[in-house]
């Protein structure tokens, strides 16, 4: 029988393996520790980390390789898949904004507050919360903004969390929970590459200068690592670069409105919501107009070819009727994300440059 391949899920359930809790398998091959760190760096692809050598030597110096980001490949959806060890099919945040049919609103978890409820939207327990449970001191270290989001209490709620927002803060932190002589499991992230890779491209000196930070910061939590302890970088996903020319405006194309409700995702990853009856003729029109443009398939498409991991039948109407999956450098541009419809770098895709992502680890 072969062995699915690794994805971004398996990166929080390893950790947790390799400190001893039940339950979990040690698939990146970790190797038993007393303390982890897991640190999560958004936006590093696996394609653009190798094509800068020169600019993250810590890295490179780390072992592993690349596995699949989760799809959508976006941070909610990532962050799901890390923090409960599940793909989006089972963890239930399926994009970058998705329609939630209990309440019938379009919910876009990086702007999620406490509505509606995190765990009404995603009950599964989290990795954190049975880490915690098994007398492991349980720490995430990012910043203070995000500890009381819908996102944080969906996916990766069980923690302490600490706020930290900057390099100098998180290894401070991580210092002192190291110097514990007792199992913990610290979680790190940090979300500026992904931020300048938007505003600035993947291909520009800005990200260049934005992953030798990360490498800066790499390389000092390697420092603070004890005897018995293990570091894991990783990724939620990658990204590519997407010029104004590639952009196909979906508002200015009277044909894809016809027979849609509302449309949500991102610019790499739309979910069409058709009226009643009317999927079929959308997903027609939808291939028709975009054509090699993008890769368009239907709700039951998506679930039979395992985009999204097995499928709990309770949360598949939250996936679009039709979901669009742009190809190439191509972006689906909407007046309904405009600020995000704008950005250079774009994610959410299947193409390597966003699938693909760092596992490294370094062992104590």
């Amino acid at each position: 029988m072969t062995q699915r391949p690794l994805t971004l899920a398996d990166v929080g359930s390893s950790a947790a393996a390799a400190l001893g809790v039940d339950g979990f398998e040690d698939r990146l091959q970790i190797g038993t520790c007393r303390q982890v760190v897991v640190c999560l760096v958004d936006g590093l692809g696996w394609q653009a980390l190798q094509s800068q050598p020169a600019l993250a030597p810590h890295l490179g110096a780390l072992g592993g390789g690349p596995i699949a980001a989760a799809f959508p490949t976006t941070t909610p959806v990532g962050l799901g898949a890390l923090g409960t060890g599940l793909l989006a099919g089972e963890h239930g945040l399926v994009g970058a904004s998705f329609e939630y049919p209990e309440s019938g609103e379009v919910l876009s978890p990086l702007h999620w507050g406490r509505h509606p409820t995190p765990v009404a939207v995603q009950p599964e327990p989290t990795v954190f919360e049975r880490v915690a449970r098994s007398s492991v001191r349980m720490t995430t270290l990012a910043p203070a903004a995000y500890e009381h989001s819908g996102l944080t209490g969906a996916v990766l709620r069980g923690s302490r969390y600490v706020g930290s927002e900057d390099v100098d803060e998180r290894v401070t932190a991580l210092s002192a929970i190291l110097r514990h002589d007792e199992p913990s499991y610290t979680y790190v992230y940090w979300a500026e590459l992904d931020r300048v890779g938007h505003e600035s491209g993947v291909s520009s000196e800005a990200w260049r200068a934005a992953l030798s930070r990360v490498d800066v910061l790499v390389g000092r939590l390697v420092e603070c690592l004890v005897p018995g302890a293990s570091l894991v970088v990783t990724a939620d996903h990658g990204m590519v670069d997407c010029p104004a020319e590639s952009r196909i405006a979906l508002d200015d194309d009277p044909r894809l409105r016809r027979g849609v409700r509302r449309w949500a995702g991102e610019p790499r990853a739309r979910h069409i919501y058709a009226e009643h009856g009317a999927a079929a003729d959308v997903l027609a029109t939808w291939r028709e107009v975009l054509r090699d443009r993008a890769d368009v398939l239907s709700r039951a498409q998506v679930v039979e070819q395992g985009l999204m991991g097995p499928v709990d039948p309770e949360l598949s109407d939250r996936i679009g009727d039709v979901v669009a999956i742009a190809r190439d450098q191509t972006m689906l541009s909407s007046d309904t994300d405009a600020t995000v419809s704008r950005l250079l770098g774009q994610h959410g895709g299947l193409s390597s440059a966003e699938v693909l992502i760092p596992a490294l680890v370094h062992r104590g």
